[in-house]
């Protein structure tokens, strides 16, 4: 049984009724395990935040003072040089001294909203947005277009995995 400590922070109550930390701790493992990581001896911290929260770490952090779906800081720059290449692989920690991946923020509405507009339950926008984050903290990045080809590709395969629809077909 691999040993993942995900730290989830709940600031908006609307988190509860999604099973933020469920979906986290169910698709984060898995986007480690498609990468080639064993989830154990790693660490990630999760928060729950609503619009106004994500806003103003977006305006603090990127210059853009407004809502978002999610946010990623990564611990270490894994970014590969070379467009289209797979990011450097962060090293193991232990379970008593996990590597800390980096941290995810996540906003209730803006999900909602993305949500219903697909056409789709919350919280399969939301695992997404977790495998998403997830790669950002690995050093997968979708600026470049060989970088984003490559991301999303990662990202079709584990929701695929998860019984998940790919997010980018358009019907």
């Amino acid at each position: 049984m691999t040993h993942m400590t995900i730290e989830t922070i709940l600031e908006d109550e609307r988190w509860d009724a999604v099973e933020l930390d469920a979906l986290a701790q169910r698709a984060i493992p898995i986007a480690l395990h498609m990468v080639g990581l064993d989830a154990d001896g790693y660490e990630v911290s999760l928060l729950g935040c609503d619009d106004a929260r994500i806003a103003a770490l977006n305006a603090d952090f990127r210059g853009k003072p407004q809502p978002t779906n999610v946010l990623s800081w990564p611990s270490d720059d894994l970014s590969p040089e070379i467009a289209g290449e797979q990011p450097d692989k962060p090293e193991p920690g232990t379970s008593e001294m996990p590597t800390e991946l980096g941290d995810i923020a996540i906003a209730y509405e803006t999900c909602e909203k993305e949500a219903t507009s697909a056409g789709k339950p919350i919280g399969e926008h939301v695992t997404h947005l977790l495998v998403h984050g997830v790669l950002h903290l690995l050093g997968y990045d979708h600026i470049r277009d060989k970088d984003a080809t490559l991301m999303e590709s990662l990202e079709v395969q584990i929701l695929a995995l998860m019984g998940h629809a790919d997010p980018y077909r358009i019907d």
